[in-house]
């Protein structure tokens, strides 16, 4: 399985329609779609496909068509992610209709194109499976830990202060947690 580094963006242009289409991590999923409805009053349909893990390690999928025939847009897209194995993102596409009607295959057709195109564009890594974990430090440990924290370029990581130190939660995969637990 693979996921997203960054966001990314790409313009398909079929029959003088246009597809712009996103594809983003799924935290910034959440409104995006009323957001690019927004930015674009005279696009036709913004259509969604996404994949990701719940917390049981399930892949969830779902898919919206916003108008267009059933099965022609968001099957598609979801279709070109489930071939790509891409987990945990989200593509939008947004249409702006050029005046020729692609019909029911050609719009399936161009739908997964415009998705094939933005993976292409994107950058992608392996997915590797985020764990949390626990622990307590000294306020005289706090720089000497987040320094190591960086070294091992672990970025999700929250701090509570306390009386007598600090607790720290941090998430990362399972092979950098082993190296930054040999530190403590």
């Amino acid at each position: 399985m693979q996921t997203l580094k960054s966001s990314a963006e790409s313009l398909t242009e079929v029959n003088r329609s246009k597809f712009i289409t996103y594809l983003v991590p799924m935290h910034a999923f959440e409104g995006l779609q009323g957001k690019l409805k927004a930015e674009n009053p005279k696009a036709s349909h913004v259509v969604y496909a996404l994949r990701y893990l719940n917390t049981y390690g399930q892949v969830v999928e779902n898919s919206s068509d916003d108008g267009e025939p059933k099965g022609c847009a968001g099957v598609p897209a979801l279709n070109v992610l489930r071939g790509k194995e891409l987990i945990n993102c989200a593509v939008l596409i947004v249409r702006y209709f050029g005046g020729i009607k692609l019909g029911t295959g050609g719009m399936a057709r161009a739908y997964a194109q415009a998705v094939k195109d933005v993976v292409e564009t994107a950058e992608l890594q392996a997915y590797k499976k985020q764990l949390s974990h626990t622990f307590e430090t000294s306020y005289s440990e706090v720089e000497k830990t987040l320094y190591r924290l960086k070294q091992l370029d672990i970025v999700k990581y929250e701090r509570a202060f306390g009386v007598e130190g600090v607790t720290w939660t941090i998430e990362s995969d399972a092979e950098t947690l082993k190296a930054f637990l040999r530190f403590l």
